[in-house]
Formats: structure tokens, C-alpha cells, sequence
């Protein structure tokens, strides 16, 4: 079970690099802009806040990697609360969409690691 929710920990982290991708190099790019609902202009006027949400995302991923690295029960579950709480303030204030993305993945990983002892 341990080797499992570590998997899921990863793939977690995995999302928030991928994320952090999004907002921070392709935010008023195609792909950002279908990932996000977009428009050119919209996106050219928050793109400077996208960079900033990404890099929040990377310290996210950072701190999954690190607790999979050191292999850091208290490390991950702090992360994954981290992840859960901004999914589902990000699903009460922009979009539901969210909660599935983010939410839901570290709540399933935060349940895994914790079964797992």
C-alpha cells in the first residue's frame, strides 16, 4: 500500500509541475489558453498573476518531491493539505473544475498515505 500512495503522491506533484507549467509559460500560449477557458486578452492582462499562481504550484511539487525524497510522512501529509485546501478554495472561487484536478488527486494520495501508516 505504501508503494502505491507514494505513486499517487507523485502523480500529484506531477499535476502541480504540470500546472505550474501552464501558468507560468504557456498562460496566453494555445494550450493555456484551452486549458483555462481564455482569450488572448485576458490572459495578456493576467499574465503576470498566472506566473506567480505557477510558481505557487512548483512550491507545491517541490514539497511533495521533497517528502517522497527524505521519505516524510509529515512532509507529505502537510503537502497534500496544502494541495487539498488551495483545490478546494480554487473550486469555491473559480471553478468547480478545480476540486477534480487538484482537490480530489490529494485527497486520494492524503488517504492512501495515511491507510498505509
Amino acid at each position: 500500500m505504501s508503494i502505491i500512495a507514494n505513486v499517487v503522491v507523485a502523480l500529484v506533484a506531477l499535476i502541480h509541475v504540470y500546472i505550474l507549467v501552464l501558468e507560468m509559460f504557456l498562460w496566453d500560449k494555445p494550450a493555456g489558453l484551452r486549458a483555462f477557458g481564455q482569450t488572448r486578452e485576458a490572459a495578456a492582462a493576467s499574465k503576470v498573476l498566472a506566473a506567480n499562481q505557477g510558481l505557487y504550484n512548483g512550491f507545491l511539487a517541490a514539497g511533495l518531491a521533497w517528502g517522497l525524497m527524505a521519505g516524510s510522512q509529515p512532509f507529505k501529509v502537510f503537502f497534500l493539505a496544502c494541495v487539498i485546501v488551495a483545490g478546494a478554495y480554487g473550486a469555491w472561487s473559480v471553478s468547480r473544475r478545480i476540486f477534480w484536478v487538484q482537490a480530489a488527486p490529494a485527497a486520494v494520495a492524503l488517504g492512501l498515505l495515511l491507510a498505509s501508516g
